[in-house]
């Protein structure tokens, strides 16, 4: 789905099933790209954590600009991404060379990271295709390099591996390719747009 000619946004609200948490995410969509702003609160054993993060993509869905914020245990952390969209990362403005060649990001505490390989690609039904992420596991404190497969089962349903094959979904998203339902995962409360 590429953006309209005039601004939209999409306000959303996710709970996640697996993690105690809720995410608000503000999605707004110009002649020029995506802007993200999320915020996710959670509890993760006795520990109450907040991360608010901010994602930029040209018209493409192709992500430029990457702003993670997390809170917990009284601690703040914040990391800035920026990618040339050929596969190069710098992070907080040196090279993260170990970064290289992955074209999204994938939010283990958030679905909305589905939606930007889902609409770059923009499948074909039967079409399957891997890509290449970095993957913060921000609960675990994990930042690393990681392939996966999405595959078009339909209008609105993908199936979803990581490779190796460790886990596997089906994901079911709406017309702007964004998540309605993730099993075990993600289920979405609300949407509006304006």
């Amino acid at each position: 789905m590429k953006p309209h000619s005039n601004i939209q946004h999409t306000n959303i609200i996710w709970a996640s099933r697996e993690h105690r948490a809720l995410e608000n995410c503000m999605m707004t969509m110009t002649q020029a790209g995506v802007e993200v702003n999320s915020v996710i609160v959670g509890l993760y054993g006795a520990d109450i954590y907040r991360i608010t993060w901010m994602l930029k993509t040209n018209i493409n869905w192709e992500t430029e600009l990457f702003e993670l914020k997390i809170t917990t245990k009284n601690k703040t952390s914040a990391d800035i991404y920026e990618h040339d969209t050929k596969g190069n990362w710098t992070k907080n403005g040196n090279p993260a060379t170990e970064l290289n060649g992955c074209l999204y990001i994938d939010i283990a505490l958030s679905p909305f990271t589905n939606t930007l390989p889902i609409n770059h690609l923009e499948p074909a039904i039967g079409e399957t295709q891997t890509i290449k992420t970095i993957y913060f596991d921000i609960l675990e404190e994990e930042t690393k390099p990681l392939s996966q497969l999405y595959e078009r089962l339909s209008d609105t349903q993908y199936r979803y591996q990581n490779i190796p094959n460790n886990f596997e979904a089906i994901i079911t998203v709406d017309e702007a390719g964004l998540v309605v339902d993730y099993p075990e995962l993600f289920e979405r409360l609300w949407k509006d747009e304006y």
